[in-house]
């Protein structure tokens, strides 16, 4: 199921997405799914960020080729780092690129969206509070994270976080090739296969010490082949089962 946040005269809902077109559900997909009856074409109805995160907790380093091409290994243990929810937006939104950093990076990454208020969740039974998942682009101000020593400034400004187009439920996260384009040209291609510390142990880790809340993001890192985008640049990322998350960069 894909489960989409868009806005229509108006009024914005949640919908799941069959084929060409959007059907309206009630409230919210943190529950059972009830449809309205309300129906309309994907055209005619604008895409939104699947969810409103309260936070959005990421994890570094956790491809080992990305680790090596930053001059480091995986961390033993994840490496945690939080985004504000107002780096959050849509896939077509822009990414705005602040004027205070000379270089700013894409980073194409699978996201986990959490369904239930939990903490000190076991591993064996993580799966049980994933809603779905979806695409994110964990953009990041790269000569401030390096300057600054820790990444709060580099990875939060406003529009740093696109995520979508929408959240896909019924997915196996172990193996999905993901891939990253700027301007058309491939840039990132690799596969969660790849992923040291898994969506499980992740989800234990991160609730081990904080409690997630329905509609928080787990980042799960990205792959080798970051680099930078300029005003005028679109950037894609593409995660299999999934679809296309597509911003353009803009002048902030």
């Amino acid at each position: 199921m894909r489960i989409a946040r868009f806005s229509h005269d108006g009024d914005v809902s949640f919908g799941v997405v069959e084929g060409d077109t959007i059907a309206q559900i009630t409230a919210h997909p943190f529950a059972p799914v009830e449809f309205t009856g309300g129906r309309a074409p994907l055209s005619a109805v604008k895409l939104l960020a699947p969810v409103l995160p309260s936070k959005v907790v990421a994890i570094g380093k956790n491809y080992a080729e990305h680790a090596a091409e930053m001059g480091g290994d995986v961390p033993e243990r994840p490496l945690i780092f939080l985004k504000p929810s107002t780096a959050v937006v849509a896939s077509g939104d822009d990414i705005a690129s602040p004027p205070s950093s000379e270089r700013v990076d894409y980073e194409g990454e699978l996201a986990v969206v959490i369904s239930r208020l939990c903490r000190d969740v076991p591993e064996e039974r993580a799966m049980d509070v994933v809603l779905g998942y979806t695409c994110a682009n964990d953009v990041t101000a790269r000569d401030q994270q390096k300057a600054d020593g820790q990444w709060s400034r580099a990875k939060g400004y406003d529009t740093f976080c696109p995520l979508g187009p929408w959240i896909e439920t019924e997915l196996d996260p172990s193996d999905l090739r993901i891939t990253t384009r700027l301007n058309g040209e491939l840039k990132q291609d690799s596969r969660t296969s790849k992923i040291v510390h898994k969506v499980p142990s992740l989800i234990a880790y991160i609730t081990s010490c904080m409690t997630l809340l329905p509609g928080d993001v787990i980042l799960t890192g990205t792959p080798e082949g970051i680099g930078p985008m300029q005003v005028g640049d679109e950037v894609e990322v593409e995660i299999e089962g999934i679809g296309v998350l597509s911003n353009p960069v803009v002048a902030r």
